[in-house]
């Protein structure tokens, strides 16, 4: 499958001609449109696949991934050269997609080894409870901690009902999605926006957008998870609620030594941001971060920052600490695996190779969307960031507000941005990664550890059916309310 795809793909060079295109024009320039069809084709896998074949999926995700992650990277080396080419896939990687996954790891493992024992019972006053203070909590810890942290709980607190993929739906939704909209440290856009200039307290402006949004949804969960509790009660003639040796139970925390990592990996990502434009890790007379120079294209040196490596040791040492000094029973009460992760790391790794031509030509482009006013920019940087990768399309969006030439408003270090564009900006980039399982990186964790404990969860499509059915209404109203 792979050598039959290649020899297509290298039979049709010629004439759809990878020219590297006038000397000084950036990547995004000239990177023709069609170079976007390997990261489609990936999308497309990811959401086919599982459908026609699930085993034969679960078994061969990885060769899929490394196959459009080739098909992109071969035609790219053959037109742009081999200089080009491993420049921006090392960076990629070294930039992104590492720090991305080391970040990833350290939480679900931190929070694998919390547990919450006693008396719960996924009735739709404890879950609502959940989902609220999930959403509070994405704010504090980020949308990746909040639900790595409670998903299992919830999981847990519903193994004995029949109806629970609403519940997961919904826990995306809020926790791993909106939730994280009120500060810098809740979501990977907001947190690049505090280091280009926006003040941290700045995003509590979304809080009355918060509250609607949150507070909507939870009301259709409510009575949504209510008519299916009571028909689920009515269809076993009993109660579904704790048994009387579980209502003495009380509810407690275990493993908690890890909130200390959890902590510890916060503030490991709040001091890299906060750090690293200081002298230490930032050379101010060259411009640049200072770290290890990996290698040089095009006048432009590769850098493995220091300030990363600090990050990225410093959450791996609380990754091994907490795997040392947890109790592997904990763990496995609290049904642990490595499943989740792994399918993350493997799924990510080809989708951020084929992601380059993508952003590549939104950077560029980005101007020739003819985005001018807050509502166009909340639907298309929040239709693009269900698909792409939210934080640099909030900087690229964020960039192209930046250069409208508004003289008050906030200060950016991208220029002055007019309040309601920022708004618009930071609210679609947070709010519509709900849209898709790829929007947000906790979607797809989530939905692995719900796999993983038997939940049979919807396919990529059905999945956006309850996005599109549930969400899109809900954007339009925040559309009338705030950005017109």
């Amino acid at each position: 499958m792979l050598s039959a795809s290649f020899l297509l793909a290298f039979i049709a060079l010629p004439a759809l001609s990878w020219a590297a295109g006038p000397e000084g024009q950036s990547l995004g320039h000239t990177l023709p449109m069609w170079s976007v069809i390997p990261f489609a084709g990936i999308l497309l896998s990811i959401a086919i696949f599982p459908l026609v074949n699930a085993h034969w999926w679960e078994h061969n995700m990885g060769k899929i991934s490394l196959m459009w992650s080739l098909l992109f990277f071969f035609p790219f080396l053959y037109g742009y050269g081999v200089g080009e080419a491993a420049y921006n896939i090392l960076h990629v990687y070294v930039v992104d997609y590492i720090p991305f996954i080391i970040l990833l790891g350290g939480l679900f493992t931190v929070s694998g080894g919390i547990i919450v024992r006693g008396a719960l019972t996924g009735t739709p006053g404890l879950n609502s409870a959940i989902l609220v203070i999930g959403s509070v909590l994405a704010s504090l810890i980020g949308t990746t901690g909040a639900s790595m942290l409670l998903i299992r709980p919830l999981i847990r607190a519903n193994s004995t009902r029949k109806n629970k993929v609403h519940t997961i739906i919904f826990f995306i939704f809020m926790v791993s999605n909106i939730g994280g909209s009120l500060t810098p440290i809740g979501d990977p856009p907001l947190f690049l926006g505090f280091l280009h200039g926006v003040p941290f307290f700045w995003t509590m402006q979304l809080l009355p957008m918060f509250l609607l949004n949150i507070g909507l949804l939870l009301a259709v969960y409510w009575v949504l998870d209510s008519y299916l509790y009571k028909r689920e009660a009515a269809g076993l003639n009993v109660s579904l609620t704790a048994d009387e040796n579980r209502c003495n139970d009380p509810v407690r925390l275990g493993g908690l030594i890890n909130l200390v990592f959890l902590l510890g990996i916060i503030v490991a990502v709040i001091l890299s941001g906060v750090l690293a434009k200081t002298p230490l890790f930032y050379d101010e007379a060259a411009g640049h971060v200072t770290g290890i120079p990996l290698m040089t294209n095009n006048g432009h040196t590769l850098m493995l920052p220091w300030i990363n490596l600090a990050r990225d040791g410093f959450i791996i040492l609380m990754a091994v600490l907490s795997w040392l000094l947890t109790p592997m029973s904990l763990r496995h009460d609290n049904h642990f695996g490595w499943g989740p992760i792994k399918e993350v790391a493997v799924l990510f790794a080809g989708i951020f190779a084929t992601i380059i031509p993508a952003l590549a030509i939104l950077q560029a482009r980005g101007g020739e969307l003819g985005v001018t006013t807050p509502a166009q920019f909340f639907w298309v940087a929040g239709a693009l960031s269900s698909f792409l990768d939210n934080a640099p399309t909030y900087l690229t969006f964020l960039s192209l507000a930046g250069g409208m030439g508004h003289t008050t408003g906030v200060w950016t270090d991208l220029g002055t941005v007019a309040p309601h564009v920022l708004m618009a900006i930071s609210a679609g980039s947070v709010f519509m990664g709900a849209n898709t399982y790829i929007g947000n990186a906790p979607n797809f964790m989530v939905r692995s550890i719900a796999e993983e404990n038997e939940i049979p969860m919807p396919s990529f499509f059905k999945y956006m059916v309850w996005s599109i059915g549930i969400l899109i209404p809900l954007f339009i109203i925040d559309t009338l309310l705030f950005f017109l």
